[in-house]
C-alpha cells in the first residue's frame, strides 16, 4: 500500500516527522511499520512535548528504589518492604465510553503495580466532569464511577481515597485519573530492561482482538464533533481474567524464573517489546503467527497495535519455559513463546515465515523526537474584586451554599459504589484527608491521598503547581503520615498552543519547588496533553498523589472531633485571601485574582510540629485547611462526628467573610483535649508557630459567636442533599 498524506495524517503524525522516519529508515516503511512508529512517536508513548521539562522534577531521596522509567514508582518503607506506585489518565477513552474507558484505566494501572511484583493494596482515583447542568455529565459521571468500582471491586483491591470534582471546563473532556498502590518485598522488585541473547520472550494473560487500536495514538489528539466514531480504540477489560494474570505473576515472581516484565498498555505488543529491548540494548524478534488472537484472520498490523487488556510480555531465563507455562496454564491463562532476544538491536517482525516489518530499536525509543516547544510566560494582572452585595452576605447562608454544592457536598453515593474494606487491611478509608492502609500483619501503615486544584493553576501555574504538593504534603501530615513521595498525573490542553505550553512549564517549575522544599520527590507519573475539543482546551489540572509512612495506625487520626468542650486551635496565620476562592465561585459565580500564596517555609514548619504533636498523642483531631477556608474545615470536621463547635469572634475582624472563607495556605486545625493544651502550646511557643485558640468543641450544635447557629443533624442534611437530587 502506498502511504499517502492522508495515511501519514489519520497515524497521527506531522509530515514533518514522516520524512525524519523516511530518513533514519533510508526507505520508506511500510504500512505496519508506520502503525508502529505512530504508536511509539505519539505524545502518550513518547512524552516528546514534555520530557525535557519532566528532567527539572526531583526524582531521588533517601528513601527512593525506583524513581520514573519504569512501570512504577519504588519507595522504601522499612523491613524490606517496598511501596510501589502510580497514576496514570484514562481522560479520552472515558470520554467516549465511560464504564469501559474508567474501567481499563484501572486495569491498567494495577498491571504497572503488579508487574513490578508487588500485590496492589489500594486504589485511589481523580475523576473530573463538566457542569451539573451540561445534558453528559450525569451520564458520564454514572458510567465512570460504576467502571471504577466494577473493575476494583471484582478485582478484589480496595478503593480507598480519590476527589470528584465539576467544572464547566470539562464538559467536552473530563479527566478520568487512576492510582494504584502496591506492597512488594525491596529484594524483590522486578524491571522490565531485557538482558541476554537468545532469552524467550513470552505473551501470556489474555487473547489478542480487535479492540484498541490506535488507542494511544486518539489519547494524544484533541476531540472534534467527531468523537463518537472513535469508540473501537476503546479496550474492554475483564477484572476476573486481571485476578487470574496477577496470581500467576506473583507465583512466577517467587523464583527467579524472569529477566524482565512489562505490561502490554497503551500500544500494545509494539510498546511493551520495544520498551523492553531499548532498555536492554537489545533485539526482539517475534513471530507474530504465535500471538494468541481472539479474532479470526488478525494483521500483523492489529496484533502490534491492539491494546487488549490483561496481557504481559516476559522474559525467561533459560529452561524456565516449561515450569511458567504451567503455572500459567494453571490459572487458565495463554502462555506462548512469540520470539527470542537477538543482538541485531531491530525490531524485527515475522509472520507466514516473511519478514514483514523490521526497524532499530533505537529509532522508535530513543531518536523519537523531542520538541522544546514555544511557550509563554502567564501574564498577570492585578485587579481588585469589588462585590456591591458582599456586605449584604451572611455567614450561614454563605456556608450552606457551599456544602450544599456539588464540589463541597457529600460524596458518599461515589464511595459507597466502592469496596473499601476488601483485603480487610483499610484502617481509614474516604471521607478525611487521606486513607490508611496497614501493612499486612504489622503495625505500621501508609497513608494515601490525591489532590489537584485546576482554578489556581489556570490563575497563576506557578502558585497553583506548589499548592497542589502543598495541600498533599499537609493531607498526609493530617493523618499522622510522614509524607515520603508522589506521583503526577498532568492534564493540560494541547502543547502545540503556546500558552497551554505556558501553564506547563510554570506548573512543573510550581511542583519543582515545593517538592525540593518539602524532601517530597517525584517517583512516576503520567502526562496527559490535547485535552479539548475543537481546540477549546481544559484548565490545566496537574493531580497529585501521595504516599506516607504511618509508624504505628492505631495512632492515627482523622478528621472528625471526639469529644465535648476540647479547644480549638488554628496553626498558621490567617489573611483573608478570598481571589480564587471557593466562596466567590459558589456564591457568586466569580473566579478571577490570584490564587493564594505559598510559603513553603511556614508549610514545612506547620506540618513538622503538627506531626510531631500527633506523634506525641497530644492532639485528638486534625484537619488541614484548603477549598473553602477555614468555616468549611470546621463544618466537615462536625458533619463527620457527633459533636459542633463554637467558634469566638476573632479580635480586631475586619472582613469576617475573608478570615472565616479565605483559603491561605499553611493551615491546619487541630483539637486539644484541655489536659494537653498547656503542653501543646509551650511546644508551640518553642518552634515559634503562630496560632490562634479559636473555639472549642460542644454537643448538638456548630456556631459562630453572633453570627450563626445550625444543627449538627441539619449540617448533615445540608452537605447530603445534592447527590440525593441529582
Amino acid at each position: 500500500m502506498k502511504i499517502t498524506n492522508q495515511i501519514i495524517e489519520k497515524h497521527g503524525l506531522k509530515l514533518e516527522e514522516y520524512k525524519v522516519i523516511q530518513k533514519l529508515l533510508k526507505r520508506d516503511p511500510n504500512l505496519l511499520e508506520l502503525g508502529i512508529f505512530s504508536a511509539m512517536w505519539n505524545e502518550h508513548c513518547s512524552y516528546k512535548s514534555s520530557r525535557i521539562h519532566l528532567k527539572k522534577l526531583p526524582t531521588k531521596g533517601k528513601k527512593v528504589i525506583q524513581g520514573p522509567g519504569e512501570n512504577a514508582g519504588v519507595i522504601d518503607i522499612g523491613d524490606n518492604d517496598a511501596i510501589v506506585f502510580k497514576i496514570e489518565s484514562h481522560n479520552h477513552p472515558s470520554y467516549i465510553e465511560p464504564y469501559q474507558g474508567a474501567a481499563t484505566g484501572v486495569g491498567g494501572i494495577l498491571r504497572d503495580v503488579f508487574t513490578m511484583g508487588a500485590r496492589p493494596i489500594a486504589l485511589l482515583n481523580s475523576i473530573h466532569f463538566g457542569s451539573t447542568s451540561h445534558p453528559k455529565t450525569k451520564n458520564l459521571l454514572n458510567g465512570v464511577v460504576s467502571g471504577i468500582g466494577g473493575y476494583g471491586n471484582c478485582i478484589g483491591v480496595p478503593t480507598v481515597a480519590g476527589e470528584t470534582k465539576f467544572n464547566e471546563t470539562y464538559n467536552e473532556n473530563i479527566l478520568v485519573n487512576a492510582m494504584a498502590v502496591g506492597l512488594a518485598k525491596k529484594s524483590k522488585i522486578f524491571y522490565s530492561k531485557a538482558k541476554g541473547l537468545n532469552k524467550s520472550v513470552v505473551y501470556v494473560g489474555s487473547k489478542t482482538g480487535r479492540d484498541g487500536i490506535h488507542g494511544a495514538s486518539m489519547a494524544s489528539a484533541e476531540f472534534d464533533e467527531n468523537s463518537e466514531e472513535k469508540k473501537p480504540t476503546v479496550q474492554v477489560g475483564d477484572p476476573f481474567t486481571e485476578k487470574l494474570l496477577l496470581e500467576a505473576c506473583l507465583e512466577l515472581m517467587k523464583d527467579d524464573s524472569i529477566i524482565a516484565i512489562q505490561d502490554m498498555g497503551a500500544a500494545g505488543l509494539t510498546s511493551s517489546s520495544v520498551e523492553m529491548a531499548s532498555k536492554g540494548s537489545l533485539g526482539i524478534q517475534l513471530e507474530l503467527d504465535e500471538v494468541p488472537c481472539r479474532e479470526d484472520n488478525m494483521t500483523p498490523y492489529e496484533m502490534m497495535l491492539s491494546e487488549s487488556q490483561e496481557r504481559m510480555l516476559i522474559i525467561l531465563e533459560d529452561g524456565k519455559e516449561e515450569y511458567a507455562r504451567e503455572i500459567f496454564q494453571k490459572w487458565d491463562l495463554d502462555f506462548v513463546v512469540i520470539g527470542k532476544t537477538n543482538n541485531s538491536n531491530n525490531l524485527t517482525l515475522k509472520f507466514k515465515n516473511k519478514i514483514v516489518g523490521q526497524i532499530p530499536i533505537e529509532i522508535l525509543a530513543a531518536k523519537a523526537p523531542v520538541y522544546d516547544r514555544k511557550w509563554i510566560k502567564k501574564k498577570i494582572e492585578r485587579k481588585e474584586i469589588k462585590i456591591k452585595q458582599l456586605k449584604k452576605v451572611k455567614l450561614e447562608d454563605a456556608l450552606i451554599k457551599i456544602l450544599s454544592s456539588a464540589n463541597h457536598s457529600n460524596k458518599s453515593w461515589v464511595t459507597n459504589q466502592y469496596d473499601q474494606m476488601v483485603m480487610c487491611d483499610t484502617v481509614q478509608k474516604s471521607g478525611s484527608d487521606a486513607a490508611v492502609i496497614r501493612i499486612h500483619n504489622k503495625d505500621k501503615g501508609i497513608a494515601v491521598t490525591v489532590d489537584s486544584s485546576a482554578n489556581y493553576c489556570k490563575s497563576f501555574p506557578l502558585t497553583g503547581g506548589k499548592q497542589i504538593v502543598c495541600e498533599n504534603w499537609r493531607n498526609l501530615i493530617s493523618v499522622g503520615a510522614n509524607p515520603l513521595a508522589i506521583t503526577n498525573c498532568l492534564n493540560f490542553g494541547s502543547p502545540e498552543n503556546k500558552e497551554i505550553m505556558g501553564e506547563f512549564v510554570e506548573c512543573i517549575q510550581g511542583i519543582k519547588e515545593a517538592c525540593e522544599f518539602l524532601d517530597f520527590p517525584v517517583v512516576s507519573g503520567n502526562v496527559s496533553f490535547y485535552n479539548g475539543t475543537n481546540q477549546k482546551n481544559i484548565f490545566p489540572t496537574p493531580v497529585i498523589g501521595g504516599v506516607g509512612l504511618v509508624p504505628d495506625v492505631s495512632k492515627t487520626l482523622n478528621h472528625n472531633f471526639k469529644k465535648e468542650n476540647s479547644t480549638i486551635l488554628l496553626i498558621g496565620k490567617t489573611y483573608g485571601h478570598i481571589e480564587q476562592s471557593c466562596f466567590l465561585r459558589e456564591n457568586f459565580s466569580i473566579s478571577e485574582g490570584y490564587p493564594p500564596e505559598v510559603n513553603l517555609n511556614n508549610e514545612k514548619n506547620n506540618g513538622e510540629i503538627v506531626l510531631r504533636l500527633i506523634r506525641k498523642n497530644l492532639i485528638s483531631s486534625a484537619h488541614d485547611v484548603s477549598s473553602g477556608g477555614l468555616l468549611v474545615a470546621l463544618s466537615e470536621m462536625s458533619i463527620g462526628s457527633k459533636f459542633g463547635a463554637k467558634i469566638f469572634k476573632p479580635k480586631n475582624l475586619t472582613n469576617k467573610l475573608e478570615y472565616f472563607f479565605g483559603e491561605d495556605q499553611g493551615r491546619y486545625i487541630i483539637e486539644v483535649d484541655k489536659s494537653n493544651l498547656k503542653q501543646v502550646i509551650e511546644i508551640l511557643n518553642n518552634d515559634k508557630i503562630y496560632y490562634e485558640n479559636i473555639g472549642k468543641t460542644q454537643n448538638k450544635y456548630f456556631e459562630v459567636e453572633g453570627e450563626l447557629n445550625i444543627g449538627i443533624n441539619d449540617l448533615f442534611k445540608i452537605n447530603n442533599q445534592w447527590y440525593n437530587n441529582y
